[in-house]
């Protein structure tokens, strides 16, 4: 036999890929290659011990000893190299050196240097490592089924410590195969864009679609294209104004019919605190104790935010605890001079030893003061939620939280939980869920190209709360209330509720009609004139006009279109006259098939270069205060897929950095922006006054969020 234990290098432009089945013995490594070159129409490479051992014992020569190993190694290699020659895009190698190097190791404590180099240097695509989680058959030849656990812990270890891709397949015969496949088919993909196995093996555990990688690659290398304006929606032209008569008659509506609903209220909970303190974080980085004063800073700095920040420092809703932590921390804290006090107030506010705000959830800190108690933005949403989302005594409430940050808001829940229920006479159901990992981004470097850490490795970035829409279509209710976690007001639940309720009801009412009408198109007893009737209803009702193309169809495609356009969620948002916040506002736009629909649009979407675009972005009159209600079923009470529903051109490309190196991190179309953009859409003025956000710590010092 030749003694070479050199793999044959890879050649061509379209080299083989060698997958190597990886594991203990009976655990179905022979099963599945054989099915994977059946499959891929290729050879598989066979366990050349299997012969050899058996050859051995049938000449008398006995069984398998340390003086075997490399013989083995030899005839492997061979077997593999020829295998290669002929293999028809794909080699499945049932068995390779790392594992006669584990089994050498493992049964003799000893492994051969030019074995253990080998089994080191042969280089493979991928390995699947077989599980334990199939019987274990006596062939003649196969050592015991005991202690199989540490046996295949041993050959995972190996993998590891010799930095191998490796994905676990377990299962039986025909879920292996089947997640192979995929998981190969995946991998070429992966090849053919010009990742690395460790590449693909990152984003596989990432659990990020390869096809998601590959649409989010050719965003940057093409760019996002604007939004185009057509006009600010306006009263009557787009957005809906109510008499208070009619708010009543829509609150009314609601609690009528509520009863026949499942209710929730949805609360985007993840965003840390930072931007909150932004300027005060600022301040302890560049601010010169001892040798400057705080105006001085303030003066230097222009910074208005900081004097705003001293002068109302003990209306804050935690300067209470944070001056007793300082009386504790610093005995002589009465007698020091006042821009030792500002100042250190303002450090133990931010100290991750302390407070540690600015790390914190906005949702956990302390928003307003009662006279008997603090409160929460969390409290808050579980009062709200219990005056507007409550059906028949039962309340949902459904925070998205980081993990890290979710035992925060259970001790907060726990604390005042049977205290608002009580009061409300509701029980109150409070559930959680996390931004999914699968909804990460890649990052590129400037040149569109994958970024890559000092390590080498991809990084992946948040997608933004558009991210949300997959939490969003993980829930059953009928009807969702979406608010943001720091939009929540001091006193007036029973205000803020009304037209909370009132929204809810307008969605209601539409949705009856719609439905209505969707249950007549099945029918099939539609005629000329609902048709006629149902296009005004979309005009009147939906801002949604049909062009002339429609009336040219027949009454067969006529039924067909207008299931198509009607059979979507909905949603109705709240608008509040502009006032000169930043973020989004309602716009008519026209789409890329030249349809006008009514959209939530962000300033980042709108090509600010171009005049008529600024000017029509500055005539915007209202503003989205991200104050939705939702329906999520259809007429047949069936659950919406909502990733249907979302406009994938209409995420962000946004400049980032890491570690000091810039980057571009795309963003998934916002929440209530691109991925609801196919969604049915309504926009109702409300009173300003249902719109407190807290933005900064300062916010807090506004009406909304003081005492009476």
């Amino acid at each position: 036999m030749e003694e070479n234990l050199e793999q044959l290098a890879k050649s061509g432009a379209s080299p083989i890929i060698k997958i190597a089945i990886f594991g203990p013995e009976s655990t179905g490594k022979t099963t599945l290659a054989t099915q994977l070159a059946e499959y891929y129409k290729t050879v598989w490479v066979p366990e050349f011990a299997r012969d050899y051992l058996q050859e051995k014992l049938d000449s008398g020569r006995g069984i398998c000893d340390i003086d075997d190993m490399l013989p083995i190694a030899y005839g492997q290699t061979k077997l593999e190299n020829e295998s290669a020659i002929i293999a028809n895009k794909y080699l499945f190698c049932d068995t390779n050196l790392l594992v006669t190097k584990v089994f050498s190791e493992l049964y003799y404590n000893f492994c051969d240097s030019l074995l253990d180099k080998a089994a080191r240097a042969h280089q493979y695509d991928l390995f699947f490592l077989t599980d334990i989680d199939v019987p274990w058959e006596d062939d003649g030849l196969r050592d015991s089924p005991d202690g199989r656990e540490s046996v295949f812990e041993v050959f995972k270890q190996s993998l590891i410590d010799n930095k191998k891709p490796f994905i676990t397949i377990s299962g039986d015969k025909e879920t292996r195969l089947k997640k192979a496949i995929a998981i190969i088919e995946d991998l070429t993909m992966a090849l053919q864009m010009g990742f690395t196995s460790v590449d693909f093996l990152q984003i596989y555990q990432h659990g990020i679609p390869l096809e998601n990688i590959k649409r989010q690659l050719g965003i940057f290398s093409k760019g996002i294209q604007k939004i185009v304006l057509v006009n600010p929606a306006t009263l009557n032209h787009g957005i809906l104004r109510l008499s208070e008569a009619d708010f009543e008659q829509k609150v009314v509506f609601f609690d009528a019919n509520k009863s026949k609903l499942k209710l929730k209220k949805f609360v985007p909970a993840s965003g840390a605190a930072t931007r909150m303190f932004k300027f005060l974080t600022a301040f302890l980085n560049e601010f010169d104790l001892g040798n400057e004063t705080i105006n001085a800073y303030i003066n230097r700095k222009k910074c208005t935010e900081l004097s705003l920040f001293i002068v109302g420092m003990d209306k804050f809703p935690f300067f209470a605890a944070v001056d007793k932590k300082l009386q504790e921390i610093y005995p002589d804290f009465n007698v020091m001079e006042r821009d030792y006090k500002n100042y250190y107030f303002i450090k133990t506010l931010l100290s991750p030893d302390y407070f540690n705000f600015a790390n914190k959830p906005k949702g956990v800190l302390p928003f307003h003061k009662y006279p008997a108690s603090i409160a929460t933005p969390v409290e808050e949403h579980l009062h709200e939620c219990a005056f507007y989302a409550a059906s028949n005594d039962q309340s949902s409430l459904h925070l998205t939280v980081s993990e890290n940050h979710e035992e925060l808001f259970e001790a907060i829940i726990e604390k005042v939980k049977n205290s608002i229920e009580t009061k409300s006479k509701s029980n109150i159901e409070v559930s959680y869920s996390f931004q999914k990992k699968e909804t990460d981004t890649i990052a590129v470097d400037l040149k569109n190209k994958p970024f890559r850490d000092e390590k080498g490795m991809l990084v992946f970035r948040p997608g933004g709360h558009g991210a949300l829409i997959e939490n969003l279509n993980g829930i059953d209710e009928d009807v969702v209330f979406v608010k943001n976690i720091d939009n929540v007001i001091q006193n007036h639940i029973h205000q803020i509720s009304f037209y909370k309720k009132a929204l809810a009801g307008v969605l209601l009412e539409l949705q009856y009609q719609i439905f209505e009408i969707l249950e007549a198109l099945d029918s099939h007893e539609i005629t000329d004139e609902r048709i006629k009737e149902i296009s005004v209803f979309l005009k009147e009702q939906l801002n949604i006009e049909l062009n002339d193309d429609f009336y040219k169809f027949r009454l067969k495609n006529q039924v067909i279109k207008l299931k198509e356009i009607l059979n979507k969620p909905i949603r109705v948002c709240g608008m509040v006259k502009n006032e000169g916040e930043p973020g989004g506002g309602p716009f008519w736009v026209r789409g890329i098939d030249g349809r006008l629909t009514l959209q939530i649009v962000e300033t980042s979407q709108i090509d600010l270069k171009n005049n008529e675009q600024l000017k029509l972005l500055e005539n915007a009159t209202h503003f989205n205060p991200v104050d939705l209600v939702c329906g999520l079923k259809n007429y047949k009470n069936q659950k919406f897929d909502l990733k249907q529903f979302v406009d994938p051109e209409s995420g962000f490309i946004v400049h980032k950095n890491h570690t000091g190196i810039d980057l571009k991190a795309y963003e998934l179309p916002g929440l209530w922006n691109g991925a609801m953009a196919n969604w049915l859409t309504v926009f109702v003025e409300v009173p300003l006054f249902t719109f407190n956000p807290v933005k900064t710590v300062n916010d807090l010092l506004k009406q909304a969020h003081q005492p009476l």
